[in-house]
């Protein structure tokens, strides 16, 4: 069993991290919250009967404390994970990992020398349809794949004190926000890095400084080609949060499994034999598919569980701080071409 505690108990932590993950995971045991807002904290210890902290040194050096879960806002994450491997602690910080690649570097330096690890929370690799839909691809079923989608949008209006809503406290809109999570998974799903971004962001719903509108089109090492979309200004049952892969023996198409849940629906039409052109371009007003609908599990549990796992039996998290990097280099070569209006190749360098 590892004991955790986390640092930012209000917004995602309260709603989802917390009741879904540490509590219910079987290896993991909350011990202590800290959140700046009394209120809140009060709140969150008194309803998991734990000790309730509004410092970060007055959790992190409390010695009951292995784990430590950080979903503060972004410019915060250095500091903080750097704070708790200096305490010994293992860290699950939320993404994104920091502000810079640098901040990367320097947080994925001092964990290494503290001997703790570090893991990011892309909660959607563990979507039960995402892995199903891996396997498959692994498997041959769609052939070569040659073009991807990924959406997750919603309506986020400006509110006073949203720190998503400022570039200094989260490094950008939506495209950092959520078109990480997108971007992250389809490297995952299709096991092939961003070679190449061409991105587009706007304002055209909302007056705050960060973008509410951006659109990625990128190149995988492997070849195929990827959109990802995603915005601050679509009305919430207007946005179906789409998962399209493409190949050409077939495809795959999901709706509602990007996000914070473990349901959606999926369909693969897969067409095995050698096609021919067909001129006419018939076709069945309804295809027939076959649904994927693998057994759900709660992927903040999942996500818990497995770093737990992870400290409990010393190995390597699935998602990395080389991972979060990566996504860091990926999500600024994405701002780069947004504003030089270039294609920008990313940066390997390590």
């Amino acid at each position: 069993m590892v004991n955790w505690g986390v640092i930012g108990a209000g917004g995602i932590a309260r709603r989802r991290t917390i009741p879904e993950g540490i509590v219910k995971a079987n290896n993991a045991e909350l011990v202590a919250v800290m959140d700046i807002d009394d209120k809140v904290v009060g709140e969150v210890a008194g309803e998991y009967k734990v000790k309730a902290c509004t410092k970060e040194d007055e959790l992190l050096s409390d010695e009951n404390v292995q784990a430590v879960y950080i979903a503060t806002p972004v410019n915060l994450h250095c500091k903080q994970v750097i704070a708790a491997a200096n305490k010994g602690k293992h860290i699950l910080c939320e993404k994104s990992m920091a502000m810079t690649v640098e901040e990367c570097e320097k947080m994925i330096e001092v964990c290494s020398d503290a001997s703790v690890k570090l893991g990011l929370g892309y909660m959607m690799r563990f979507h039960t349809i995402h892995t199903r839909i891996k396997e498959m691809i692994q498997q041959g079923l769609l052939g070569r794949i040659v073009m991807a989608r990924a959406q997750l949008s919603c309506w986020y209006p400006e509110i006073q004190g949203a720190w998503r809503q400022k570039k200094e406290l989260g490094g950008g809109g939506s495209l950092i926000d959520m078109g990480t999570h997108c971007i992250d998974l389809l490297e995952f799903i299709l096991d092939s890095k961003v070679a190449e971004v061409s991105c587009f962001t706007g304002n055209l719903a909302h007056k705050y400084e960060v973008e509410d509108t951006a659109v990625v089109l990128m190149r995988f090492e492997n070849g195929a080609q990827g959109i990802v979309d995603n915005c601050f200004s679509i009305p919430d049952d207007s946005s179906k949060n789409m998962l399209e892969i493409y190949g050409t023996k077939g495809s795959i198409l999901c709706k509602g499994t990007i996000g914070q849940g473990d349901g959606g629906e999926a369909i693969s039409y897969i067409e095995g034999k050698k096609k021919e052109y067909d001129a006419d371009q018939k076709r069945e007003p309804v295809s027939s598919g076959e649904i994927i609908n693998p057994k759900p599990i709660n992927i903040y549990q999942a996500e818990i569980e497995h770093f737990s796992d992870c400290i409990i039996n010393d190995t390597e998290p699935s998602i990395s701080g080389e991972d979060g990097m990566w996504s860091q280099r990926v999500g600024l070569a994405c701002y780069e071409s947004a504003s030089t209006g270039k294609v920008v190749k990313i940066n390997k360098r390590r």
